[in-house]
């Protein structure tokens, strides 16, 4: 048989298949910007946030693997990736609802706050996998590889709205009136409130993706691979093992740059308020309760919004600049402004003008969300993109992984728990990140047929 060509899909089908992302990230911007302030309220010390944050790269090493590994072998007749979308929506909301409210459910149920709230924290985040790893391998399962940028790109605008929407809407209720001061040991009712809408939000998005979108089936999935059948024997679980043996070069060299990526944006997530609290708004880093704690909290938010602001014009722009300069470049680029605008933070004194430093970082978000995978979708069988794509996610969350155990005590023995200097710490990684994408990425490390050939070898 004819291998057939994957049909271009229109701006329009590209946006449906990636709406339900806006709402996952609105969750992941609320939690981002609000959850190193909620397990403040709930009485966490500057140098534990790191290792309650562990929950989020853990759930996502575990989780994205199995999720890809289960939608390339899933057939059902609502899909192969959209019931993992449903799923994980309906868990995450239901995290949403719980983890501003967990001093609330202590109180019914006789249980440790700080441990109540972290288990809610780890269900948000693997309901969070559960969704946001199948959208990327749908990317890979509907287009061309020439739209592949273009996909990405698609996904990381909405991603950006999504994000801007959760980590302003703390500050937009509050200036509608609705208090962002909390008694101690409880969450302030503006956050409480977003992360309510956010969870409605995230519903109606993933519905919106699920109802919109046809999946291919089978039977076309055979006739773009040539006719192959697209499962040649029952898979296992334990399949993720060999596939992982045979990852592609690209993927191993593109690790190492996300090892820096994902290190110093982990930093910047978990240590950003304390940051903010301790260095611009001059309190000591024991003060997490305090009316300007909480200001600071909500300028964390601002900021968040304002780097996912920036990333949506960028991410339009990084299709015309990777045709001028390449992807690699491109990447390289992103990276450089990122470092700068976090190392810049440490200089800016004054709170107004900390929206130079998101722009760099605006550009480096949106080039992180889509050139990777927009480098690596050119090295990966059709087939195996789901557990590949899930395999991925492990140089992305083993740096946090690391950072997680290792930051908070860097922080309290280096920096004498006042985490700016680590923040800059965070931005010389990123900086890092851009010198190896130059050295390490090269032109004819995609190689799909390759890569074929020796999953092939394993499984059959």
């Amino acid at each position: 048989m004819t291998k057939k060509i994957k049909p271009n899909l229109s701006m329009a089908q590209i946006i449906n298949m990636s709406m339900g992302f806006l709402g996952i990230q609105m969750a992941f911007g609320l939690q981002n910007g609000n959850a190193s302030r909620i397990l403040g309220n709930f009485g966490a010390d500057v140098h534990q946030l790191s290792w309650f944050w562990l929950v989020a790269p853990i759930t996502g090493l575990i989780v994205q693997p199995i999720i890809g590994h289960m939608g390339d072998n899933t057939w059902s007749p609502l899909g192969r990736r959209k019931p993992y979308f449903l799923i994980g929506a309906i868990l995450c909301a239901i995290g949403l609802v719980l983890l501003p409210n967990a001093a609330s459910a202590t109180q019914m149920m006789a249980a440790n706050v700080l441990l109540l709230a972290v288990i809610f924290l780890a269900m948000m985040d693997a309901s969070i996998n559960i969704a946001m790893e199948p959208f990327r391998a749908l990317v890979g399962d509907m287009l061309p590889k020439h739209q592949g940028t273009l996909g990405f790109s698609v996904q990381t605008i909405l991603i950006g709205i999504g994000a801007v929407i959760g980590s302003y809407l703390p500050d937009w209720l509050t200036k509608l009136g609705v208090s962002n001061v909390a008694k101690e040991g409880f969450v302030a009712d503006n956050v409480i409130y977003a992360f309510y809408c956010g969870a409605g939000i995230l519903l109606l998005t993933i519905i919106y993706t699920i109802v919109t979108t046809k999946e291919y089936s089978p039977k076309e999935f055979a006739e773009f691979e040539g006719g192959k059948e697209v499962v040649e024997k029952p898979s296992k679980l334990s399949d993720i093992f060999s596939d992982f043996a045979k990852i592609p070069t690209l993927m191993k060299k593109l690790g190492i740059v996300q090892f820096f990526s994902w290190f110093a944006l982990f930093t910047m997530w978990v240590f950003t308020t304390s940051a903010l609290a301790t260095h611009h708004f001059g309190l000591s880093p024991e003060d997490t309760h305090s009316v300007e704690f909480n200001k600071a909290g909500d300028l964390t938010g601002k900021l968040f919004g304002m780097y996912n602001l920036w990333a949506i014009p960028f991410a339009f722009l990084l299709t015309p600049i990777a045709k001028w300069i390449g992807k690699k470049q491109t990447h390289a680029l992103a990276l450089l402004c990122g470092g700068i605008g976090l190392i810049s933070m440490y200089f800016i004194k004054d709170t107004s003008l900390l929206w130079i430093s998101m722009i760099g970082l605006g550009f480096a978000w949106a080039s992180i969300l889509a050139m990777p995978y927009a480098m690596l979708i050119d090295a990966i069988p059709q087939r195996k993109m789901g557990v590949f794509m899930g395999i991925f996610n492990f140089f992305i969350v083993i740096p946090q992984i690391i950072n997680g155990v290792f930051g908070g005590p860097i922080v309290k023995g280096a920096f004498g728990n006042y985490a700016m200097g680590y923040v800059v710490v965070g931005g010389i990684c990123m900086l890092l990140g851009a010198v190896l994408t130059m050295i390490f990425i090269k032109s004819d490390d995609a190689n799909p047929q390759e890569i074929e050939e020796e999953i092939q070898q394993v499984h059959f």
